[in-house]
């Protein structure tokens, strides 16, 4: 059985890419914190507590095992917070990250699949992203992500055998089809979970930040991907590693956009819930549009997303608010 790295294997999106790797046959050994991260997400593997910024830890950690591969999800995600608290950002995805690659390199670990964003395109022109697409962060997220691929660029440069997948995500959400696990924890900044929160009664309303964009309603659009699909998008991804594929970044996401009113008119009818909306001002670091043009990694990599259902993404993603508010955070 061949073992692999995960960081931030207990938040969001690592803990559904670790149960997937389980299910796939991989050895799973978790790093994560929990500071943002759940333990009882973990549902494959061994977690293991641990900063990556802490390099006496990761290097006895990383020393114990002998992983062939490290999928990367540790950092901070908010494009609101990254706005106020820009070092903290530079501070735990780009130091945190390089000290990371250093340790990869040191032990070995030549396979790396990293967690990026759509946010390294920044406001394009008409919206739509492909890889090729000019990067122009407008937030200090974005840059941070940006100056995190590079690091992995340049060093896959300078090593033929260090070979990586960047995986640029759209707008991810939802929770896994069987339930058990999803978007935990009660501080939320993404539409679809927000609005899961109001459906739980956990808020009586939804702000939404700008009617005035030069959109079909007026309000953002995003490309929002199932985190089943995202999740089965890295195990791929580590497959194509394996067969000796050359390095590739791609976008994830099912390349059609939903603007925030829509969104909250398919969650309405999901959930059978009003779901009453305010408007509020725009939020700094918001782009109007992003839709991905996601041909690539299907061509590459040879992912087929089967959960492209706005109503399915709504439905996981309330009934999950309903099950953590009765079992607890």
């Amino acid at each position: 059985m061949r073992k692999v790295l995960v960081t931030g294997g207990a938040g969001y999106i690592g803990s559904h890419v670790v149960k997937q790797l389980g299910q796939a046959g991989y050895e799973v050994v978790i790093v994560d914190n929990l500071t943002t991260g759940r333990e009882k997400s973990v549902l494959n593997g061994r977690l293991i507590k641990a900063d990556i910024g802490d390099v006496a830890a990761m290097d006895r950690i990383l020393s114990e095992h002998s992983f062939f591969a490290c999928l990367h999800f540790a950092g901070s995600i908010s494009v609101t917070e990254s706005v106020s608290n820009p070092l903290k950002y530079y501070e735990n995805n780009v130091v945190n990250s390089l000290k990371l690659l250093n340790l990869c390199k040191k032990y070995g670990i030549n396979k790396f699949i990293f967690s990026s964003t759509a946010a390294v395109y920044g406001n394009p022109e008409n919206g739509i992203c492909t890889e090729e697409t000019t990067i122009s962060p407008i937030n200090p997220y974005g840059h941070t992500k940006v100056q995190t691929e590079q690091m992995i660029n340049d060093l896959a440069s300078s090593d033929n055998n260090f070979k990586f997948v960047i995986l640029r995500y759209f707008n991810v959400a939802g929770a896994s089809i069987d339930g058990k696990i999803g978007q935990a924890g009660p501080v939320a900044t993404h539409l679809i979970k927000i609005a899961s929160q109001v459906v739980a009664g956990m808020r009586d309303k939804i702000e939404v930040f700008g009617n005035d964009y030069e959109t079909r309603d007026g309000t953002c659009i995003r490309d929002y991907i199932h985190i089943e699909d995202l999740a089965d998008a890295h195990v791929e991804s580590l497959k194509y590693l394996e067969q000796g594929n050359e390095s590739v970044t791609v976008n994830c996401g099912y390349g059609e956009g939903f603007s925030v009113e829509e969104v909250l008119k398919e969650m309405r009818i999901a959930t059978n819930h009003p779901i009453p909306s305010v408007i509020s001002n725009r939020r700094a670091g918001d782009a109007a549009i992003l839709i991905a043009k996601a041909q690539k990694i299907k061509d590459t990599i040879g992912w087929t997303p089967k959960h492209n259902n706005l109503a399915l993404i709504c439905k996981t993603a309330s009934e999950w608010e309903k099950k953590l508010l009765k079992d607890g955070y």
